[in-house]
């Protein structure tokens, strides 16, 4: 019993090197198998996190309002409601949270790895633009709401903050789970708030091509949903903020998935749920739990290696013009083209390969 407590004491406060240990000590087994297992155990909670975790903790307050316990949901309930802004003013992280081991277990399984191709000011503030969204966007989580792959050390002064679906803060525990790592909803309030009432320093991360994206993602392919997507510079200019291009080379590699055809009964329903909910429902399939010849939730074990470009600077314009979005935009797709070529050969592409902007 010392030793599964020591299990999940040592898992929460980040000491990896302990886990093993105790582990090893419990059952007997290697040190590569019990890091195997460790990581898989990772990437499976973040899965179900999620899938589930929002509609699994609304049903279960929901429950425990009908028992015995009903005032311990409903002093939640009352912070929620006391509460409910935070999100939009630039969350609550926590650095004990975004530093647990179990990040760098997530991180190992693929593995995942951040590269940083030039410095960042801290005087400035930044949009990054993340590509491309694939199934779960796992190294945008990954790489910018942990510590796993030392964005801190590697962009030192610089607070990420990715931005995802608004409505995942409206579920209770999960959107305490989602700030503690630095995660904000991606809403013009949000955005303005860091942007401008939150000094400089600050870095948010935007999926660009977010759901409907996600629709097209297959491994083999490297495509962006990025033509008409020009809110986020409109956003970038009247804050003068600058611009970065991101590109995760292996996002789309972790999972398969059935496409519909433009046209076909599915993407209809598909694009149904993109346009009133916010996020496009994905028939997709990884690896099992037990084993990664059966399908099963758990991605696939492919490296995702993401790569910070160089900044754009973006000059601050109260109300832009069209024209001027347009400029800046053209000039943002450019860069991510040229990122996406330097970088393609040298994490297993061809050189022939060539980045589709829809």
């Amino acid at each position: 019993w010392v030793h599964v407590i020591s299990f999940f004491f040592f898992f929460s406060l980040g000491t990896g090197s302990s886990i093993l240990s105790a582990l090893q000590d419990l059952f007997w087994l290697s040190k590569s198998k019990v890091e195997k297992q460790l990581q898989i155990i990772s990437v499976l909670q973040w899965v179900l996190t999620f899938l589930i975790m929002g509609v699994a903790c609304t049903l279960i307050l929901m429950y425990i309002l009908c028992t015995d316990c009903w005032a311990i949901a409903a002093l939640y309930l009352a912070w929620l409601v006391f509460d409910w802004n935070t999100p939009k003013k630039g969350g609550r992280r926590s650095q004990w949270v975004r530093n647990w081991a179990i990040w760098r277990y997530f991180r190992d399984y693929f593995p995942i790895r951040l590269v940083k191709t030039h410095n960042l000011l801290t005087t400035r503030n930044y949009i990054f633009g993340y590509h491309p969204h694939g199934i779960m966007g796992l190294g945008a989580f990954c790489n910018f709401s942990t510590e796993a792959t030392g964005v801190s050390q590697k962009f030192p002064g610089i607070r990420p903050y990715l931005a995802t679906l608004a409505g995942n803060f409206r579920m209770p525990i999960l959107r305490d789970y989602l700030m503690s790592g630095g995660i904000c909803p991606v809403n013009r309030d949000s955005i303005d708030y860091i942007l401008s009432k939150n000094g400089s320093g600050n870095a948010i991360i935007i999926v660009v091509g977010g759901a409907a994206e996600s629709l097209n993602c297959t491994p083999g392919k490297n495509s962006v949903t990025l033509k008409n997507r020009k809110g986020f510079v409109k956003l970038a200019l009247r804050h003068g903020a600058d611009l970065v291009p991101v590109y995760s080379f292996g996002e789309n590699e972790v999972y398969k998935q059935v496409i519909f055809e433009e046209g076909s009964w599915g993407r209809w329903v598909q694009k149904k749920f993109q346009k009133h909910i916010g996020f496009a429902p994905c028939i997709f399939h990884g690896r099992g739990l037990f084993s990664s010849n059966t399908w099963g939730l758990l991605p696939y074990s492919k490296p995702i290696t993401t790569v910070v470009g160089e900044p754009i600077t973006i000059p601050k314009i109260d109300n832009p013009s069209q024209k001027e979005v347009d400029f800046y935009h053209s000039v943002y797709v450019d860069a991510l083209i040229k990122l996406f070529d330097k970088y393609k050969s040298k994490f297993g592409l061809p050189e022939t390969e060539v980045l589709e902007v829809n």
